[in-house]
């Protein structure tokens, strides 16, 4: 295999669930040989979808693509809240589900659209000196982050049966999803954790164009890319 084939580019790849953001970075590490390889947005190990990942020359493009809107689909699960917002943490709480109806997803809606002040989830990739906030927080070590603006430029509420709320949101850079999900929860009168995440768009790269891990490696032992001239027989960006 010639790691040329798929050096200096940005790739389209779906995250499976389970796997980390650098698990895939590690993944095309080995399938290629290229050893300069980043990703471009961090995915939660239980989430998937779009994740940009840069070989070569490419990681130049890093800050760029950090600052591109995204577009995630998810599940939040009403009546009961996790320490890491997702199902992966611990129960902390418990609460009671109020009669949700559409007048009150759409006060709800409105409430988080525009610019809104939002605290990073302890359990998260934020860094402090260097160290994601996660690694202190599975220490026993607490962490303290600052609030932050945040831009919500879309945002769609859909009950699933009486417990469950379907999210579509379009949002700016370093926008928490999980904490999104528990902030919305707690504005519909109860306490509530991502069952699902799916990111579907980060500026023009879309969900419906990226390329599997399987898709990945098949692509590539079968020689159907071409670095040479800069394209592709696949679904790469």
């Amino acid at each position: 295999m010639k790691k040329v084939e798929l050096e200096n580019k940005i790739l389209n790849i779906y995250k499976p669930p389970g796997l980390t953001s650098y698990d895939v970075v590690r993944f095309v590490k080995r399938l290629t040989g290229i050893k300069k390889v980043g990703h471009g947005g961090t995915l939660d190990p239980f989430a998937e979808g779009v994740l940009l990942v840069m070989t070569g020359r490419a990681t130049k493009k890093m800050n760029e693509l950090l600052k591109y809107p995204k577009v995630y689909e998810a599940i939040l699960q009403l009546g009961c809240s996790t320490d890491t917002g997702d199902p992966e943490g611990k129960v902390v709480e418990e609460c009671s589900i109020p009669d949700i109806d559409e007048s009150l997803l759409k006060n709800v809606e409105n409430e988080f659209t525009g610019e809104i002040i939002q605290r990073p989830p302890k359990y998260s990739a934020k860094k402090i000196d260097g160290i994601p906030a996660y690694k202190y927080v599975r220490k026993g070590i607490e962490v303290n982050l600052a609030s932050r603006k945040v831009n919500i430029y879309k945002i769609e509420l859909r009950k699933l049966g009486t417990d469950r709320i379907f999210m579509l949101v379009e949002c700016s850079s370093g926008t928490y999803i999980r904490r999104l999900g528990e902030d919305i929860a707690k504005c519909l009168g109860t306490c509530g954790y991502l069952v699902f995440l799916r990111r579907t768009k980060i500026g023009p790269y879309k969900v419906e164009d990226a390329i599997t891990l399987d898709g990945l490696r098949e692509s590539y032992e079968k020689n159907l890319i071409s670095g040479e001239s800069g394209k592709c027989r696949c679904s790469l960006a």
